[in-house]
């Protein structure tokens, strides 16, 4: 029966691309879940379109749509999270990208608010995993931050199926008959390299591990200073995970009896993620483990459900951080270069959590040494991205600062004790020149 359904539904991804309107508005999910056939193919109908805007976060490579001059006009590309992609076509002069501040758990309230304001056809065009013909679900695989609700919200449902994404548990489920169009592509999920962390980044990630105690709920980022803090939690016992992202380490720390969620406050035995990210052996791990659940990333990151568990440590990283506390991590000055992602809905519901800590981690100097992360004040334009008054723990390779509470004049001197030692001097006198000692 429902493979009747389905097949009813089956289109091309040209005949599915050319019954969008000519001005719409086209929701794809996120990172490892884009769906790529659409992305790749859509340049190809630049001629078809008057207007197409098209939803996208960190985008997994540079598709024509978005990277081609003459698509200006034509298609526009607005991100919740910029990527190399991204800023590689803003950095040559072209003018399709352009970004959506946000916190995570409300990238979705925010714009389908925003759209619908405008009067907007809505298509939500979404990566899911082949059907199971004896019910007709399909899973949306490896991302439900904003893709579940967006499908709800939608006027037009569009599902590219793809026999490598893995089948996930959670509120990954969708139904045949909650689509207007089926199209298969079948493209090998994007992987990330696991880089190794470097000796500054394991100095780091040892001040971090001290802040984390056995049965604490854990929120790991990814990059060099989380990879390094997963490799030295292995003495640590009975964690539990609830992030915004799955990554590999987290296998690795279950393997080994580190984590085992049985100490959660909030969905005790099971892991809770809103996306998933990483190499083809966690997509393996991953696929119809019951274990892992992908819940939507308004719940996932509201720091009023993050703060239900207790001892909740959220672990993020930093571009940079001014004396009084103000945490940009997303930004060089006015030029955005990531975004805020879940940072401040993570670190807000780790401190309101009882017992909770937040913590946002960087290198004390940048560009090989030559200038402090750790600065009076925040280039000009920069988005402060963790607000001075939400900031609890800050850490360097020198050391680790407790800011909650403190005064002005306090954190002067906590940040200064964690600086590069060839800038402390510096620091205290540009401090005392604005007024902060």
């Amino acid at each position: 029966m429902w493979k009747d359904v389905y097949n009813n539904k089956l289109r091309t991804i040209e005949e599915a691309i050319l019954s969008i309107p000519k001005r719409a508005t086209v929701v794809t999910g996120l990172a490892a879940a884009e769906a790529k056939g659409f992305l790749t193919e859509l340049y190809k109908y630049k001629d078809h379109f008057e207007y197409l805007r098209v939803l996208t976060c960190l985008d997994m490579k540079e598709y024509d749509f978005f990277s081609q001059a003459d698509s200006e006009g034509v298609f526009e590309n607005h991100s919740w999270f910029y990527s190399p992609p991204t800023r590689g076509t803003l950095d040559k002069g072209i003018k399709t990208v352009d970004f959506i501040p946000n916190n995570l758990h409300r990238a979705f309230t925010d714009r389908i608010v925003s759209e619908k304001e405008e009067g907007n056809f809505i298509v939500f065009w979404g990566a899911v995993t082949p059907m199971l013909e004896k019910n007709g679900f399909f899973s949306l695989g490896l991302s439900n931050v904003y893709e579940m609700d967006m499908m709800e919200n939608a006027d037009m449902v569009v599902l590219e199926v793809n026999k490598h994404m893995p089948w996930t548990h959670g509120e990954t489920q969708i139904h045949i008959n909650q689509a207007d169009f089926v199209v298969e592509k079948d493209w090998e999920i994007p992987a990330l390299d696991i880089v190794p962390p470097s000796d500054l980044e394991i100095k780091i990630a040892e001040y971090i591990t001290e802040l984390v105690n056995d049965g604490s709920t854990i929120q790991i980022g990814i990059g060099g200073i989380p990879n390094a803090v997963a490799k030295l939690l292995d003495n640590k016992k009975n964690l539990g995970v609830h992030t915004e992202m799955f990554t590999e380490s987290m296998i690795d720390l279950f393997e080994k009896g580190v984590i085992n969620n049985s100490q959660k406050t909030l969905w005790k035995g099971k892991f809770v993620s809103a996306f998933a990210m990483g190499s083809q052996k966690m997509y393996d791990w991953l696929d119809n483990n019951p274990s892992v659940w992908i819940m939507r990333g308004k719940y996932v990151n509201n720091p009023y459900v993050i703060a239900q568990n207790d001892n909740m440590v959220s672990i993020n990283t930093a571009i940079s951080i001014d004396l009084t506390g103000q945490v940009c991590s997303e930004a060089f000055g006015p030029k955005q270069f990531s975004g805020t992602g879940g940072q401040l809905d993570t670190h807000r519901g780790a401190v309101m959590s009882k017992n909770g800590k937040g913590i946002i981690a960087l290198r004390s100097t940048a560009k090989k040494g030559t200038i402090s992360t750790i600065v009076p004040m925040l280039t000009q334009g920069s988005p402060v991205t963790v607000p001075r008054q939400e900031l609890d723990y800050v850490v360097t390779e020198f050391g680790t600062a407790h800011l909650r509470g403190k005064s002005l004049g306090q954190r002067v001197k906590e940040l200064v004790k964690i600086s590069h030692p060839d800038f402390r001097e510096n620091l205290m006198k540009q401090a005392k020149e604005i007024g902060l000692i």
